[in-house]
């Protein structure tokens, strides 16, 4: 991160650049990405109080800058203020990028790079559904769908049964059947 820290009409000490660069430091801690920093302390007397100006400019990657300003008549005061604010700011925008509903646009884009990787597998197996009209115009007696079941090579049967409830025979692995 680039870091550029200015005083207007204002001598910048030693301490201070110190404490404005821990503070930058600390914003590092949201893992986003911080191109360049820039603090702009100024001095502001107006009718005779001495106060100052802190400006905050945060440039993000792939985001717009972020502009924080504080007037104080402690400048350590100031600075931590501006601080809290950033912190907010940056917090924000980092569970922006974390929710819910962002996670399944990056489960999205994680699969498109998965299918992107595999095009040089020739097939991918992908299970087809084939739909069809079941036969649940008249009610059957059990008998009647164990027969109907015998006789096709389909490997179960839903029917409806004589009482109107919904029923399934199936074909078991040992060859015999199955209700529910």
């Amino acid at each position: 991160m680039n870091l550029s820290i200015t005083g207007k009409q204002f001598e910048l000490t030693d301490s201070i650049k110190n404490y404005v660069e821990s503070a930058f430091e600390n914003l590092n801690k949201y893992g986003l990405d911080i191109i360049s920093g820039r603090c702009v302390i100024s001095a502001d007397e107006r009718n005779g109080k001495k106060g100052f100006i802190v400006d905050f400019l945060i440039n993000l990657a792939k985001k717009d800058t972020i502009v924080i300003r504080h007037k104080d008549k402690d400048l350590y005061a100031a600075i931590d203020s501006i601080t809290n604010r950033a912190s907010k700011i940056l917090r924000r925008t980092h569970d922006k990028n974390t929710t819910h509903k962002n996670k399944d646009d990056k489960k999205q884009n994680a699969l498109d790079e998965i299918l992107k990787n595999n095009e040089a597998v020739e097939s991918i197996e992908v299970d087809e559904i084939i739909p069809t009209e079941l036969e649940l115009y008249k009610p059957l007696e059990i008998d009647e769908a164990l027969e109907k079941l015998k006789s096709s090579s389909d490997q179960f049967l839903v029917f409806n049964d004589i009482d109107a409830k919904m029923r399934v025979i199936y074909k078991r692995k040992d060859g015999k059947f199955g209700l529910f």
